[in-house]
C-alpha cells in the first residue's frame, strides 16, 4: 500500500477515527510532518488542533535510526537497542539536551501567544504521518499521560506490527491503516512526501 500524500493519508484517518467526531477531540500533531494531516484530520472530527513536541534521540553515525526520543518535559525513553547502536550514557545525556534545545525553538516559534493547551479530561488523538521505531510517539504518549487526558489514541497511516504492538502498551487505542511486512522507512509508504518546513506548521496553527 502506498499513499498518494500526507492529504489523503489524513483523509484515510479520520475516516476511520468518526467514533470521535462532534466529541470535540484535541488532535496534537508530532512536527513537522504531521501537522498538515492534524489540521484535516481536527477539521474532519469537530475538534482542536494543536502539536506535541517531541524529538528523537539518533543514533550514532546514522542520524536517521532513533535509538529513543525526549518530550517536551525532558522524560526520555531509550531504547533496547540503544547500546548495541553504539550509545553511551554520555552520548544520550548530550543529545537528550541538543534536541530539548530545538523543543523550546519549536515551542517559541509555534505558539509564541499561549500555551500549550491542556489535555486533561480530554479525548486525544496523536497524530503522525508513520512510525518506523516508534519512539518518537512513546515519548508523545509517555508525556501526555502524566497530564491525565480521558482517553488517549495513536492514530497513524503506517508502521510495523512490532512497533504497534509496542505503542499500544502506551495508549488506550491504536488506529493504524497499513503495518507492512517490509519497511525502511516511513517515505516509502508516500508517492509524495515533501519536506513540511517551520513556517508551514506556524500557518496551519495561525488558522
Amino acid at each position: 500500500m502506498q499513499f498518494r500524500d500526507r492529504e489523503y493519508a489524513a483523509h484515510k484517518l479520520a475516516a476511520v477515527l468518526i467514533e470521535y467526531q462532534d466529541k470535540h477531540p484535541l488532535v496534537l500533531a508530532i512536527p513537522r510532518g504531521a501537522v498538515p494531516m492534524g489540521r484535516i484530520i481536527a477539521d474532519e472530527l469537530g475538534g482542536e488542533l494543536d502539536v506535541v513536541l517531541v524529538r528523537k534521540l539518533p543514533a550514532p553515525f546514522n542520524p536517521e535510526y532513533a535509538i529513543g526520543s525526549v518530550d517536551e518535559s525532558g522524560w526520555t525513553y531509550v531504547s533496547d537497542s540503544a547500546a548495541a547502536a553504539g550509545a553511551t550514557p554520555e552520548y544520550i545525556e548530550q543529545e537528550k539536551q541538543r534536541q530539548l534545545v530545538t523543543i523550546r525553538r519549536r515551542r517559541a516559534e509555534y505558539t509564541p501567544l499561549r500555551p500549550p493547551i491542556d489535555p486533561a479530561g480530554r479525548i486525544v488523538i496523536v497524530v503522525d504521518d508513520g512510525l518506523a521505531t516508534g519512539a518518537t510517539m512513546i515519548a508523545a504518549l509517555h508525556g501526555l499521560r502524566e497530564r491525565q487526558p480521558a482517553w488517549l489514541v495513536c492514530a497513524v497511516p503506517v508502521a510495523p506490527a512490532d512497533t504497534v504492538d509496542q505503542v499500544r502498551q502506551y495508549a488506550d487505542d491504536v488506529v493504524c491503516l497499513e503495518t507492512p511486512f517490509s519497511f525502511q522507512a516511513v517515505g516509502q509508504f508516500y508517492r509524495d512526501f515533501p519536506q513540511v518546513e517551520d513556517d508551514e506548521v506556524v500557518e496551519i496553527l495561525r488558522r
